[in-house]
């Protein structure tokens, strides 16, 4: 299951993907400076049986507060490594009451690695009140 995006066990999930933002992480001053493009795929784990029994929403956990959360820490962000940016997203996100699993990843779009015309992604996996 870790690093897989699977399941956690007796949880449902929601998944958000393609939050797309600009940011300014990188390990050159460049990066860092003039920023770029990355995209960010989310699946969280949390119980959905309340809201899939009574259909209000205050009991479901709001996508857009999630997707308004992780633009803000790219947009704070200033960060050399993917892996920094994406645990700082992990720990934002795992901040959210009803989330108690997140599975993140962070794709940056263009890395600045000569002939190479591909993407990086970086993907990790946290629950609540562990360090996995």
């Amino acid at each position: 299951m870790e690093g897989s995006g699977n399941g956690a066990a007796g949880l449902d999930s929601i998944r958000i993907s393609g939050i797309r933002h600009y940011g300014y992480t990188g390990f050159f001053a460049e990066e860092q400076v003039l920023g770029q493009w990355f995209e960010v795929n989310l699946t969280l784990w949390l119980d959905l049986a309340t809201t899939g029994a009574n259909d209000q929403l205050e009991n479901t956990l709001n996508y857009a507060e999630v997707v308004a959360a992780v633009m803000a820490v790219m947009d704070a962000a200033r960060f050399k490594t993917l892996e920094r940016l994406n645990t700082a997203i992990l720990e934002r996100v795992l901040a959210f009451a009803q989330v108690r699993r997140i599975h993140s990843e962070l794709v940056k779009l263009s890395p600045p690695i000569p002939g190479f015309g591909g993407q990086i992604t970086i993907a990790m996996t946290r629950s609540k009140g562990s360090g996995d």
